[in-house]
């Protein structure tokens, strides 16, 4: 039976620190839910990287864009 999340990597002890994440823990990431951030990514609100059929979502990119909303406040919200 093939392995149904093959692009996850491992979490194993040891294991390289994750580069990106799935949709799911992305979306769980950042407490939003997964309907929410594939509309924020078809928008271009939120970049992807894309690996054969797997979309991902590169941690630190995650981060940054975090800390960009962060630091416009209340006024990076649409009217």
């Amino acid at each position: 039976m093939p392995d149904p999340t093959p692009c996850t990597p491992p979490v194993a002890p040891g294991a390289p620190p994750r580069l990106a994440l799935r949709a799911r823990e992305a979306a769980r990431a950042l407490a939003i839910s997964e309907r929410l951030l594939w509309t924020l990514t078809n928008r271009g609100e939120i970049p992807c990287v894309r690996l054969g059929r797997c979309v991902t979502y590169p941690v630190d990119t995650l981060r940054e864009l975090l800390a960009e909303k962060a630091k416009g406040g209340r006024h990076d919200r649409p009217t």
